[in-house]
C-alpha cells in the first residue's frame, strides 16, 4: 500500500487482468484475520466520476503470502455479514453513511 497524506492506496488486478487503483477506507484486525474497506480511486481530473459513483464499498480480507500482501474476497457470507456491519458502524459517522434499512423504517 502507499500512502503520503491522507488515506492509502492499493492496485489491484481483477479476473480479467485489468488494474484498478481502489482506495483504503479503513483497516480492521479481528481473531478472524485482517480486512480493509476500499472503494475506486478516482482521477482528480475526472470529478463527474466521483459524483457518479453510488458509494459501495468493497471489503477485501488481507493475506500475508511468500511475505507479500494478497488481497482476497470473503466467501464465507456469515463472516463478511460480520465484518462489514463492523465498518459500516465505524465509517458512518465519519462518511455520512446512511443504513438503508433506517431510510425504509422512516419510510414507513
Amino acid at each position: 500500500m502507499t500512502s503520503e497524506y491522507g488515506n492509502d492506496f492499493i492496485t489491484v488486478q481483477d479476473d480479467e487482468g485489468n488494474t484498478i487503483e481502489l482506495e483504503v477506507l479503513d483497516t480492521l484486525e479481528t481473531e478472524e484475520g485482517r480486512f480493509i474497506a476500499v472503494m475506486p480511486a478516482f482521477n482528480e481530473e475526472s470529478p463527474e466520476e466521483y459524483l457518479e459513483y453510488d458509494g459501495e464499498l468493497f471489503i477485501l480480507q488481507v493475506i500475508e503470502e511468500d511475505g507479500e500482501e494478497q488481497f482476497a474476497t470473503i466467501d464465507d457470507d456469515e463472516l463478511f455479514d460480520k465484518i462489514f456491519a463492523q465498518f459500516e458502524k465505524r465509517l458512518e459517522d465519519y462518511y455520512e453513511i446512511k443504513i438503508e434499512q433506517e431510510e425504509e423504517e422512516e419510510e414507513n
